[in-house]
């Protein structure tokens, strides 16, 4: 599993962007764009209350691209090569759409550039919530927490629940969850099966619990105003909450977790009877691997020597310790999950490949 921060150190970042952090409801008649010859692009905003200039990440320019149907390869190609013909097709299509949006800011970075009816669940709230959930589990280890520009992650493994996959090989319970502030995915809360011999995390798919940022349209009263949670949305985030703590709790029960370690023993009667390069080839095909990825996942494979399906999955999950971004890192521990529920017939297409 790839390492990450401590959770003081994540609760002492999540603490200090609670002063840094700012949300606003504004219509896009009121964002401007303006782009240096550098290509360092500014979004401007004209409003009484949390107006000024912010820097635009990445994600942040990508989904303003997206609401307005500039094709992304195209806005970064204008960028920097003609930064002038980007302010003046985003700002007239801004001018144009006069939709409202809600933006999200930190650090003096416009971060997001979301809908209206965008739900917050923010990051300090959720840790808030279930930390004491997960520390009320039986030995709790946290045993990987990390905080990226788009998502929090909280990763607890239990000892008091494991399963004997094959003589020597014990794989114990646990829980990811996984929230994202600026519209890059659900709050969810997965179960997690952690191999002790090789410390390889797998975040199986089902018995998951899942929440969408969607909520009402946020109706301000005036033109530009920041965006505060009120007693609705408060009741529902405690409903919510409580349903987290009931699927902690069944994750690391011991009947959940036989069902999820027993499709990964199913794997290991399932051999690689073809080529083991092409077998890869068929899973990087099938999961979109770029090339590094597809050497690295065949070069554990081969580490492991074990040519089953249990013995893919672990390449897999194993490759997780190499990727070097935490996002993609914990996307090939959910991989390792989504293997174990392969049918048999899409077993056989990977097993027998030549």
């Amino acid at each position: 599993m790839k390492s990450g921060r401590s959770l003081v150190n994540l609760a002492q970042e999540l603490e200090r962007q609670i002063a840094t952090k700012r949300d606003l409801v504004v219509s896009t008649s009121l964002l401007r764009c303006h782009t240096d010859e550098g290509g360092s692009c500014k979004m401007l905003i004209d409003a009484n209350d949390g107006g000024g200039e912010y820097g635009i990440t990445n994600l942040a320019r990508r989904q303003l691209a997206e609401k307005l149907k500039i094709p992304f390869a195209y806005f970064e190609r204008m960028r920097t090569e003609q930064p002038t013909l980007l302010d003046r097709n985003v700002n007239t299509w801004l001018q144009t759409d006069n939709e409202r949006r809600m933006i999200r800011t930190l650090d003096g970075q416009v971060r997001a550039v979301l809908s209206d009816r965008y739900r917050r669940l923010d990051n300090y709230d959720l840790a808030e919530n279930v930390l004491p959930i997960l520390q009320r589990l039986a030995d709790a280890r946290f045993e990987s927490v990390e905080l990226t520009e788009t998502k929090m992650y909280l990763k607890v493994v239990t000892p008091r629940v494991e399963f004997e996959i094959a003589p020597g090989d014990v794989v114990q319970a646990g829980i990811a969850i996984t929230n994202s502030e600026v519209g890059h995915g659900t709050l969810s809360v997965q179960p997690l099966v952690y191999r002790l011999i090789c410390r390889n995390g797998l975040i199986a798919s089902d018995r998951a619990l899942r929440k969408t940022h969607v909520g009402r349209i946020l109706q301000p009263e005036e033109e530009a105003i920041t965006v505060f949670r009120d007693d609705t949305l408060a009741a529902d985030d405690k409903a919510f909450f409580l349903k987290v703590r009931d699927v902690v709790e069944a994750a690391v029960s011991e009947a959940t977790f036989r069902q999820v370690a027993q499709k990964m023993r199913k794997t290991l009667d399932i051999k690689l009877t073809g080529d083991p390069v092409k077998a890869v080839e068929v899973l990087a095909n099938r999961y979109t691997l770029n090339e590094s990825e597809r050497a690295g996942v065949l070069r554990q494979l081969i580490v492991e020597g074990d040519p089953s399906a249990y013995g893919l999955v672990n390449a897999v999950t194993h490759f997780s310790h190499d990727v070097e971004d935490y996002d993609r890192a914990t996307e090939f521990e959910s991989l390792g999950g989504k293997l174990i529920d392969l049918s048999s017939s899409e077993w056989k297409e990977v097993a027998e490949a030549a």
